[in-house]
């Protein structure tokens, strides 16, 4: 409060009052963080303590969840003891993909449905309500009148789409898969996330075994028919022989019958091979279309060259010539030309291995990444495929051959020939069908699961949710940050004054500010309207004081004798600064009066509890002296002059020649003239005023006058180079928002109150 500011005023008043409003700040400090936090602490105090307390309500009554968690490790299928499982070559590349999948199926509606139904048959077998609760219907079961014993359960549906919420989740990095069930009951949870596990394993078993199955349903099949065929064959050769015919066939008749239907077995099991390998093929070729129509024809036409269909025709001659001669001779077994059949064959076979090495390299190549596996199962069933057929081409052939030697029997050997033939052509290839079957019955068997229970899941011992303590500290940082928010939000779109500084941002002078007056709050304001009067020595006292003196000291006239007090809009206190600064300058030995020109709505009688009347209008109809209208107050040297009578042209009074001649009596009776006058935005009279004064002061309240009020009023009172000083900013918060001044005063009233005994001089 130094010179600088006086220079500051002075500067602006000696200039040619030109108006230029200084552009706001567009950035805030953390200082304006800080006034602003500081200013509305009790909206954020309160903010804060409600969403805390709910935040703490929902702690305390949400029930405890208990987690109960299972792990499963998930390898790829590794096939059984034959070969390899369809299911497996279906399978994308890459563990983190396929472990995706398995993850994907678990969530299959069928597995939850499955699940559902055996939690369900598992409630039954416990029967213990207090153990479950989420497929409990908790809205039936409350209807349910007392000593009721059936616990009605959620439909199983709904219970599957429950059990969509389960957790299933890999670990980072590990073939490990976790199911986590939450349940406010650590039994059911347990027994869901046991069940959910077992279900799946079960499921992955079949899935992996589902190729083993199709191919030992498909030869059970054919083994119950060829079965049938066998028994009415060896029906038919009794029959025969019952009927008189041929007993037994010669040595010659016999053998070729065993050779024949040797090969015959032989070439219609190979053709229940083809068949097998040609289902397989198109299923897998049907996956193939699925993903890549083009490499399914590139794969036909690499598995069809001519060389590899050479090579699988020379290597099925070569087999079936060689077992040829051992049919017809046992003995030869171990002899050179056998030998050399065996060496050529295994030379032929190392071709074509190297050859579709070659090929199945070239393959793969051009194969792309997520059907790299698929595409070498395809070609490898293609060249399988390609090898049977080769096979049973040359048994064919080797079966017409002994069809022209059989069809050369005598006449009466021929018919019971025929049926012998039958008969052992059933009998061998019954025979290899059921080696086959029970292959595939091993082979399914011990096609193995890829899903292993690390460890089931127990019922927890404690509850995994809520966390009520980090509950709680969220909701207490969720309600600072909640206030704070509104806090700012609100003071973006709030244009009220808050501030001295919000005055300054705007160009304008900032002659002083009143604090809060605490007393005004209660019921008899009035009593501590007069402040100044009635504590000396209170911070407010002290405010109105230093704005005495630097409107004293202003240097704006050499002898200061009146000032005008106005306001934007009514309820901004103008009436309580013009007493107060009244009986400021009062206090300093100045003969002070105040005259109160609100002729709408009048006040300044009502400080000191006396009545309007008589008043200076009262004078200007002559209804009363000029000395009956000047009142004593409690303060030496303060007077007062009311209102008087409302007229009902308060503007023309205000400007008339009698208004001037009775303000320059008053100018020359006492020393000090304050005039309190009606809002200037509501009414001219303040701007007439302002032209008979010294000095004009705007009146404005912290947090409740608008910026552009403010503007405008400014504007009004500088028109034809007035009189205006500059505003007084009334009821600022300095505890909030401006910590320095506020102990600045709490030094100096606390000194005043410990070192001076200043006492009111009675009334006069």
């Amino acid at each position: 409060w130094n010179s600088k500011f006086f220079n500051f005023i002075l500067g602006a008043n000696l200039a040619d009052n030109s108006f230029n409003v200084v552009r706001e700040s567009e950035f805030k400090t953390l200082r304006d963080y800080i006034v602003l936090a500081r200013t509305n602490f009790i909206k954020i105090l309160l903010i804060t303590a409600t969403i805390t307390a709910g935040s703490i309500l929902y702690a305390v009554r949400t029930p405890d969840i208990y987690t109960a968690t299972t792990t499963l490790k998930i390898s790829p299928p590794q096939g059984n003891i034959l070969e390899a499982p369809l299911i497996p070559s279906l399978r994308d590349l890459g563990n983190e993909r396929f472990i995706a999948n398995e993850i994907e199926t678990m969530q299959n509606i069928t597995i939850r449905e499955e699940v559902a139904r055996v939690v369900v048959d598992s409630f039954k077998s416990i029967g213990q309500k207090d153990k479950f609760y989420l497929i409990v219907d908790r809205d039936s079961l409350e209807k349910l009148p007392s000593g009721n014993s059936n616990i009605p359960l959620i439909p199983t549906n709904a219970i599957a789409t429950m059990l969509n919420t389960v957790s299933i989740a890999q670990k980072p990095g590990l073939d490990f898969i976790e199911i986590a069930v939450e349940s406010p009951s650590p039994v059911e949870a347990a027994l869901i996330a046991n069940v959910y596990a077992e279900t799946y394993k079960k499921f992955n078993l079949l899935d992996n075994r589902k190729q083993m199955t199709t191919v030992k349903n498909l030869l059970k099949t054919q083994k119950d028919e060829k079965l049938s065929e066998l028994i009415k064959a060896e029906n038919n050769v009794k029959q025969y022989q019952l009927k008189g015919g041929v007993f037994e066939l010669d040595a010659q008749a016999q053998n070729l019958v065993n050779n024949i239907s040797s090969f015959e077995s032989q070439k219609n099991a190979t053709l229940i091979e083809l068949n097998i390998s040609q289902e397989t093929l198109n299923q897998y070729k049907n996956e193939l279309v699925k993903k890549d129509p083009s490499m399914s024809d590139y794969l036909e036409s690499q598995t069809s060259e001519p060389y590899i269909t050479q090579l699988q025709s020379q290597i099925a001659t070569l087999k079936t010539t060689r077992d040829l001669k051992l049919t017809e001779n046992p003995k030869l077994a171990n002899s050179p030309e056998i030998v050399e059949y065996n060496n050529r064959i295994t030379s032929l076979q190392k071709q074509l291995d190297d050859h579709l090495s070659e090929y199945k390299s070239k393959v793969l190549a051009a194969s792309p990444d997520e059907i790299k596996q698929l595409t070498q199962v395809i070609f490898e069933e293609n060249i399988k495929y390609q090898g049977l057929m080769a096979s049973y081409n040359q048994l064919e052939s080797i079966v017409n051959a002994y069809e022209q030697r059989f069809n050369q029997l005598p006449a009466r050997t021929l018919d019971l020939a025929r049926l012998e033939r039958e008969r052992r052509s059933y009998e061998e290839l019954y025979i290899l069908l059921e080696q086959k079957y029970q292959e595939a019955l091993i082979n399914e068997q011990s096609t193995p699961g890829n899903v292993l229970i690390m460890n089931t899941a127990r019922p927890p011992n404690k509850p995994s949710k809520p966390n009520r303590q980090l509950i709680i500290i969220f909701g207490l940082f969720l309600g600072v940050g909640i206030s704070f928010a509104f806090v700012l939000l609100r003071s973006h779109f709030d244009s009220t004054i808050k501030t001295p500084q919000d005055i300054e941002d705007k160009g304008l002078n900032l002659v002083g500010w009143i604090p809060i007056i605490p007393a005004l709050k209660g019921k008899n304001r009035n009593e501590f309207e007069f402040i100044v009067a009635k504590k000396s020595d209170s911070i407010p006292s002290e405010a109105f004081k230093a704005l005495r003196t630097r409107l004293q000291f202003s240097g704006l006239k050499d002898n200061l004798k009146s000032m005008l007090i106005t306001s934007s809009a009514p309820q901004d206190g103008k009436t309580t600064v013009s007493v107060n600064l009244a009986g400021s300058f009062a206090l300093s030995n100045k003969r002070t009066v105040l005259l109160d020109c609100d002729l709408r709505i009048p006040k300044v009688h009502t400080v000191f509890n006396e009545k309007k009347t008589p008043g200076f209008t009262d004078y200007f109809i002559g209804r009363t002296s000029f000395e009956n209208i000047i009142r004593k107050t409690e303060i030496r040297n303060l007077y007062y002059i009311s209102a008087g009578t409302i007229p009902p042209n308060p503007s023309e009074i205000i400007g008339s020649s009698q208004m001037k001649a009775f303000l320059q009596k008053l100018y020359n009776e006492f020393e000090i003239v304050i005039i309190d006058s009606p809002p200037v935005m509501a009414v001219t009279d303040s701007e007439i005023l302002s032209h008979f004064v010294d000095l004009t002061l705007l009146v404005i309240m912290s947090n409740k006058t608008e910026k552009d009020w403010m503007m405008e009023s400014v504007e009004l009172l500088r028109q034809n180079k007035g009189s205006f000083l500059g505003i007084v900013l009334n009821k600022f918060n300095y505890r909030s928002g401006y910590r320095s001044y506020y102990k600045y005063y709490q030094y100096y009233s606390t000194q005043s109150r410990q070192k001076s005994k200043f006492r009111l001089p009675k009334k006069k």
